[in-house]
């Protein structure tokens, strides 16, 4: 059974029994039930502020929807999908013809005056200008905001600007027709339309909203399922937006339960009380499979586990010392002990679908205790404690993979001790000492400006937060960023892997990301190679 607190979630009209398929007379759709560890970092449903893999799984394919989008179930492909055509204009500008005829949850069409507002100043960007690429924004963390006035909290121009570091405006051309215009050139303009933070959202949706705290827990949008209710750290009931244009979803109801215990996901998915139960580890699948009413589904996907180093740390100051702690880890042995083999250790922070942008020939740090302990016996390092501050699984197997990789730090003589922290806002918290935490980076499009610019780079949060700074690394970034030649983008690219990998670490890559849903096996649907989870038309039957 689920434990109370989120029993008490499917009180009311469904009573403490939270039915397998709800179905109401007047609408024979199904509702189904969904068990999350979590549902939203930061208690809001604003794709801008909450940036991260869980709300990947609520917002994207559900509620979300930008001009261009990805298939999720057909390789990650760029596909059309609030806009119906686009075309280059030149290397700064993009137009899109957008679909005529979408309606927003309130009823309202969709026009090029909404698309224009989702990425002005008074939404997005503040006053952030077009012309600060290689400059940080700081921030403090990834706190939770809270019921204040319209002014938007700044992490929201801070995210804008990692994602658009150089757009200088929207113009529309007509009612169905907008061009992009950027301030730099940038060849990967259409791979920002497609990725998360690119949404379109209601312009008076927004703007009659009291705050922008009531908006971000209640946003209007264009997705096929909406809002109906939102309570922060219990659940999510999304209903089915039957104007959707991309038909009539197959859902009547969709509810997310936060279940933080693996445990007591498996058994709500055994007893009935929901038909999904996501992120199970490796280790449990061959006994959920052992029902025969029951399936796992899932891989890996477009993120690699990494831990992140403080280097203001005094202890970490020296690269050397850091050095030492990528060459501590036996990536090989975790993947094989901890995750059955069904995931891979990476060439890098990077993926094949970069194309021809993928350097072939990188790899992690080798395996090597004895070069670690040479690294430290040439800094200097006294054996001073190093703080590891851990969450409870928030990844996948997060708590035993800290366990081994302390264990493996220590045996080179690294003091690492662990500190359990309850929340990001603790774990980002600039107060105290830092020194190491657990973090993933995706790719949302087929660019290296996707991951390593805009985690790593200038406006990335590891250097809005005040955990890491090159300055190499960042003109890197900017050239990444604007540059149209392959070859010097390839070279930056290359570069920018040997700095934040090996000779100034900003992070060590452990192995692919991998996420795994449990499911009941009469429902038929498939799990996308990705965090986000598919329930629009031909993704579900039962």
């Amino acid at each position: 059974m689920l434990p109370r607190r989120s029993l008490v979630l499917g009180a009311g009209a469904a009573g403490l029994a939270l039915p397998r398929f709800a179905i109401a007379q007047a609408d024979q759709r199904p509702s189904i039930n969904i068990a999350v560890q979590k549902i939203s970092n930061s208690n809001t449903l604003e794709v801008l502020r909450e940036q991260s893999n869980v709300g990947e799984r609520v917002f994207f394919s559900s509620l979300w929807e930008g001009l261009i989008g990805r298939e999720w179930l057909n390789g990650l492909r760029e596909t059309p999908l609030l806009a119906t055509e686009w075309r280059r204009l030149s290397d700064s500008v993009v137009e899109l013809k957008l679909r005529p005829g979408v309606k927003f949850h309130n009823g309202d069409e969709m026009t090029a005056e909404d698309v224009v507002f989702s990425f002005g100043s008074e939404r997005m960007f503040g006053d952030t200008p077009a012309t600060a690429m290689g400059r940080t924004i700081p921030v403090r963390g990834d706190s939770i905001p809270t019921r204040a006035g319209r002014e938007l909290p700044p992490e929201i121009p801070a995210v804008a600007r990692r994602s658009w570091p150089a757009l200088e405006r929207v113009e529309a051309v007509d009612r169905y027709t907008v061009r992009f215009h950027n301030a730099t050139p940038d060849v990967t303009l259409e791979g920002r339309l497609a990725r998360y933070g690119s949404e379109i959202i209601s312009k008076r949706a927004y703007t009659e909203a009291p705050t922008w705290f009531d908006w971000a827990r209640q946003p209007i949008l264009t997705g096929p399922y909406k809002v109906a209710e939102f309570r922060p750290d219990q659940s999510l009931t999304l209903v089915a937006h039957d104007e959707y244009w991309g038909g009539r979803p197959p859902l009547k109801q969709i509810r997310f339960l936060e279940v933080p215990e693996v445990p007591a996901r498996i058994n709500a998915l055994r007893s009935g009380e929901v038909q999904f139960a996501c992120d199970i580890p490796p280790d449990q699948i061959p006994s959920v499979e052992a029902d025969a009413r029951l399936e796992v589904q899932g891989g890996t996907i477009l993120n690699h586990r990494i831990s992140v180093f403080d280097q203001n740390n005094p202890a970490l100051r020296d690269p050397r010392v850091r050095r030492a702690f990528t060459h501590a880890v036996d990536r090989d042995a975790i993947v094989e002990s901890l995750w059955a083999g069904r995931t891979v250790v990476p060439k890098g922070l990077q993926w094949d679908y970069y194309g021809q942008m993928f350097v072939s020939d990188w790899s992690v740090p080798k395996f090597d205790q004895a070069e670690a302990r040479r690294l430290l016996r040439e800094a200097g390092y006294k054996g001073d404690p190093i703080p590891y501050r851990l969450l409870n699984n928030y990844y996948t197997n997060q708590t035993p993979t800290a366990q081994v990789l302390v264990e493996m730090w220590q045996q080179v003589g690294l003091n690492v001790r662990i500190e359990m922290k309850e929340n990001w806002t603790q774990v980002l918290d600039r107060n105290g000492q830092r020194g190491v935490y657990d973090w993933s980076a995706s790719a949302p499009f087929n660019d290296p400006v996707s991951c390593i610019v805009n985690q790593f780079g200038p406006n990335g949060q590891v250097q809005q937060v005040g955990l890491w700074s090159n300055e190499e690394s960042n003109r890197l970034s900017v050239e990444l960023e604007t540059s149209t030649d392959r070859d010097r983008r390839k070279a930056a690219f290359r570069r920018m892997l040997e700095i934040c990998e090996r000779e100034d670490p900003a992070y060590q890559v452990l192995h692919q990301n991998a996420t795994f849903t449990a499911k009941r096996k009469e429902i038929r649907w498939k799990a996308a190679p990705a965090f986000a989870m598919e329930f629009r038309q031909g993704n579900w039957g039962a």
